[in-house]
């Protein structure tokens, strides 16, 4: 990527995440890594430490070691970091007090929660100070984009996010997003479907906010590979084993392979709540001896398992745009999916994936057959599912569209 000349050499952007590097998020990583071989500044900061560190790569590790931590701050500097504040400019400060307020009552908060995000925002507003941060960016419009939203209410910093979905469409009023959108800077939309989502809860008026970047992931380092064709075919679910992501589903589907007289291997990859009930089912169905759960694997590990699997399938029931399903698209591995939310702007049914409803487990389980025992339907939709990726959904493009985001606002 060529560098991009920026009109303020000493402008700095801070990516605000509740965790980074995260292990279900390492798109948030790898759009810092990227941002900056622009040429942008870009520090990070997060709520928490992350849960997984040992099990990412040396680069995540690398960056955890410079990102501020703000709940590990130690009681002594998150007091001397207020006291700066309110030293600069009591003005400010209590303009940043009573505006948590006011988000508190309409967010319903509770006390003990919107003093957690003051004492939060503060921190973050004195680190901003000492680092010549004049921008932060949030991914996601949870609780670390409310904390985004108080520091800007002390005046050095303005805010930006980056809003996937679906979650926070559920309950507008809670998470803010109205009053999150009237006051960031811009908002990066992935997708015209989470566009959508939000034009219809703030007037006319901020539209022009609103951003279309779509996420990627980095071709030249997801690149097919010569599958030797597998005695046993294997299938692969990539994601947090949470109720959204509709693994059940996928169970049941493949008992019914089972009873059709299919053969494949299941690799879960990824851990959660659902783990526990996920293996009960696969024994309750007798399909226990084909299903494999690895837990949570970094990226080095995760990219092993796209080189073994004929398949990638992702049953879910309420998605953003799945950056795994970029990943193995860009691998040429054929993708199973659902008709939900953005999907549809990644994968074209029939032509580049196949798009089924939500919880239909019958249509999974015909969809998941055909492509087992059709070799070259399963290369001709790889190869143009590649081509999509390359097309709309690689990195290094959509980074410079967030290069200029950023550059903009400043």
């Amino acid at each position: 990527m060529n560098k991009i000349q920026t009109s303020r050499n000493d402008s700095v952007v801070a990516y605000l995440a509740s965790e980074y590097p995260a292990i279900s998020h390492t798109f948030i990583f790898r759009e810092v890594q990227e941002l900056r071989k622009s040429g942008l500044d870009i520090k990070t900061a997060s709520i928490r430490r992350p849960e997984m560190l040992i099990k990412m790569t040396d680069e995540e590790k690398g960056d955890a070691e410079n990102t501020l931590y703000i709940k590990n701050r130690s009681k002594i500097n998150i007091l001397s970091d207020h006291l700066r504040l309110l030293i600069k400019s009591p003005h400010r400060y209590y303009s940043m007090l009573i505006n948590t307020c006011q988000f508190s009552r309409k967010g319903h908060f509770g006390l003990l929660k919107s003093s957690g995000y003051f004492i939060e925002a503060g921190i973050l507003v004195n680190w901003a100070l000492n680092n010549r941060v004049e921008h932060i960016h949030v991914h996601f419009a949870n609780p670390a984009a409310t904390v985004a939203m108080i520091s800007a209410c002390f005046g050095t910093v303005s805010f930006s996010l980056s809003i996937h979905g679906p979650d926070i469409f559920y309950n507008i009023d809670n998470n803010l997003i109205a009053d999150k959108i009237k006051r960031a800077s811009k908002i990066r939309c992935i997708s015209h479907f989470c566009k959508s989502q939000l034009i219809r809860v703030v007037p006319y008026s901020y539209w022009n906010k609103f951003h279309i970047i779509r996420c990627g992931v980095d071709i030249s380092k997801f690149t097919p590979v010569d599958r030797a064709e597998n005695a046993i075919p294997t299938i692969l679910c990539v994601g947090r084993l949470v109720p959204a992501k509709g693994q059940h589903i996928l169970l049941e589907a493949c008992a019914l392979l089972k009873k059709r007289g299919t053969i494949f291997n299941l690799t879960f990859i990824g851990d959660g709540p659902d783990r526990e009930s996920l293996e009960l089912l696969a024994k309750d169905l007798n399909i226990h001896d084909s299903i494999t759960f690895t837990g949570a694997l970094g990226q080095d590990l995760v990219k092993y398992y796209y080189d073994t699997a004929e398949l990638f399938v992702l049953p879910s029931f309420a998605e953003g745009v799945p950056v795994v399903l970029m990943e193995a698209m860009a691998k040429e591995i054929p993708c199973i999916t659902t008709r939900i939310a953005g999907i549809p702007e990644l994968i074209n049914d029939n032509e580049d994936g196949m798009l089924i409803a939500p919880s239909d487990t019958v249509t999974l389980a015909d969809r998941i057959e055909l492509l087992l025992k059709n070799r070259p339907l399963q290369e001709k939709i790889g190869k143009n599912a590649r081509k999509k990726v390359a097309n709309l959904y690689d990195l290094e493009k959509n980074c410079k569209q967030m290069a200029d985001f950023f550059l903009k606002t400043f």
